[in-house]
């Protein structure tokens, strides 16, 4: 049985999710994923978006975009919210923190406690 991530997208990230997957040749597909940061200290992941399915498995879909992530993923993206903001100085994503896991500064990753 498939397992239910229920990870949301914003009006605003579904918006950028396209344009990026459209510029990167992947009209309408885009994945993401949890990577450890190691810039940060130790146990620190941050979001990685690209275009294309990256052999992932669909986790949500809204505005015409759907999103792929690893099968491994499936338990730390369960339920997270996916947003976007952007101003003149430029853009960037953000990601809600899951339970029992404190935020980064950046607003793009979470360390779980």
């Amino acid at each position: 049985m498939t397992e239910i991530v229920n990870l949301s997208i914003s009006q605003s990230a579904a918006s950028e999710l396209s344009r990026q997957a459209s510029f990167g040749g992947s009209p309408g597909e885009m994945s993401i994923d949890l990577v450890e940061d190691k810039n940060c200290s130790e146990g620190w992941m941050h979001i990685k978006l690209r275009p294309g399915t990256s052999n992932g498995s669909p986790i949500s879909r809204t505005e015409g975009v759907t999103l792929y992530a690893d099968v491994k993923k499936f338990n730390l993206l369960k339920d997270l919210k996916l947003d976007y903001y952007g101003d003149l100085s430029g853009g960037g994503f953000l990601i809600s923190t899951p339970k029992n896991a404190k935020r980064c500064s950046c607003g793009s990753g979470f360390k779980l406690l």
